[in-house]
């Protein structure tokens, strides 16, 4: 066996070396040799690289902060108490309820009696005192006391998938609205729900409502995407304006619209008008992982966030781009940012990562 393998390498190396030669004679017959080969390679590689957006300057500050969690179950949503932005939510895989009493510096688990059944909880919304949280299998919870107590709440077996997505608008109301994009509200503290559309959007890969209650959803294939305004009946679907599959999409403080496509490109419409774009770009051309999410601190700070620990900032509405290089050695994937005033965020990644947003003096 070892002289197989002796005699394998051997004939391997041969060919190797006639290989070799060969290509040297060629090389030779066309005036060239395998080093000025590879510095015409190396020339070429560096003319076509784009200087301005190949590698990004980092920033020279510490904004965020990483944050142990309590388990490595993954965090889906966070919120906090509107009245009381110290006391806070996470949910996220296998049932798991993290609290905070200090900002989100730290949190405790919070154990709930939901019975043998490990969820998906998605989503967590408060208004005042009154908070709801959402997930799958279909199961949700509703709280009048800032979470000291938890009920569980009846759902219709008829109800089109399982709860995804909630926006909590005052007392005994909430905005709810499915994995297949299903849109409900109840006034009553979920006793009656009314459809807000007369049919499903269909499963989605990302789902972002703007502050007047509009909605904006991407196929779960990342081929087309949806929008909902209130008001209407039915979700109107536009087709992609690239071959690039979509990873997600939001809500511009102007209400305009921002998108994320696969390899790392982003761009955004000059108006509200779902099919008026500008020209995509890409801020870090080179960097081989993809944007996931994005979320504004201020009308013209930005932040977007991917996989591997992308961080990535801009100060002038997306003209230019910095990158946060004290984040890239979090070994998760960031896929939630979402900021609940300038002075406060907050970033959501695999196997329980949390970082918040602690300012550019830090």
């Amino acid at each position: 066996m070892v002289w197989m393998v002796n005699s394998k390498m051997e004939n391997g190396q041969q060919i190797l070396s006639v290989v070799k030669t060969k290509l040297n004679h060629r090389l030779q017959q066309a005036g060239l040799t395998i080093t000025a080969l590879l510095l015409v390679v190396t020339g070429l590689f560096s003319y076509a690289m784009p200087s301005d957006a190949a590698f990004l300057k980092s920033i020279n500050t510490r904004p965020w902060e990483t944050v142990k969690l309590p388990s490595d179950e993954s965090p889906l949503d966070v919120d906090f108490l509107p009245e009381n932005p110290e006391q806070g939510w996470i949910v996220g895989t296998n049932s798991s309820i993290f609290q905070t009493a200090d900002g989100g510096a730290t949190w405790q688990q919070k154990k709930l009696d939901l019975g043998t059944e490990k969820y998906r909880l998605t989503s967590v919304s408060f208004s005042g005192q009154e908070g709801w949280i959402a997930g799958q299998p279909s199961i949700l919870l509703h709280t009048k006391d800032g979470g000291n107590a938890w009920e569980r709440m009846p759902l219709s077996e008829k109800l089109p998938g399982s709860p995804s997505d909630l926006m909590a608008l005052g007392p005994d109301s909430v905005e709810m609205v499915t994995d297949i994009g299903a849109i409900y509200q109840t006034q009553d503290a979920g006793r009656n729900w009314k459809a807000m559309v007369n049919d499903a959007f269909g499963v989605f890969k990302s789902l972002h409502r703007s502050d007047d209650g509009q909605y904006v959803a991407v196929s779960s294939r990342g081929n087309f995407f949806s929008t909902w305004k209130p008001g209407s009946t039915a979700w109107e679907p536009f087709n992609r304006n690239s071959s690039r599959r979509l990873q997600g999409m939001g809500f511009t403080p102007d209400n305009r619209l921002w998108m994320l496509a696969r390899g790392g490109q982003l761009q955004f419409t000059n108006s509200s008008d779902p099919e008026d774009w500008q020209k995509a770009q890409a801020p870090e051309s080179f960097n081989s992982w993809g944007f996931l999410d994005l979320g504004y601190r201020t009308t013209d700070e930005l932040w977007v966030v991917g996989g591997s620990g992308t961080l990535l900032v801009s100060y002038d509405n997306g003209k230019n781009w910095k990158k946060d290089g004290n984040v890239e050695d979090v070994p998760a994937n960031l896929y939630k940012i979402e900021f609940t005033s300038p002075d406060r965020g907050y970033i959501l990644g695999q196997r329980g990562t949390f970082l918040r947003y602690r300012g550019q003096s830090v």
